[in-house]
């Protein structure tokens, strides 16, 4: 086996492992992934042990017209986004 192999056969080894921490990671910290090729997102989730939402990401506030209410377990922290490729241009008319 050569040097070339070797290193090759460490690669393949370590990049499901370097897969399988990272998603730990990421449920630990109750962060979302999404990635295409336009974009990579980090989005926030609800943490399950809040003891003001206790995981619903928060509650309906009464009156006529009722909303809901965003809990600060999840919705004080950044959303982390990185552009990939320029999204293609939406035409303001259609061709016809």
């Amino acid at each position: 086996m050569t040097i070339r192999h070797l290193r090759a056969a460490l690669l393949l080894a370590a990049v499901p492992l370097a897969a399988a921490t990272t998603a730990a990671a990421l449920k630990t910290g109750h962060w979302r992934l999404y990635a295409d090729r336009h974009r990579i997102e980090l989005t926030p989730r609800p943490r399950r042990s809040c003891p003001d939402c206790r995981g619903a990401g928060g509650w309906w506030v009464g009156g006529a017209n009722p909303e809901m209410e965003a809990c600060g377990c999840w919705s004080d922290r950044r959303e982390l986004r990185i552009r990939l490729w320029p999204l293609p241009a939406w035409p303001d008319e259609p061709p016809f």
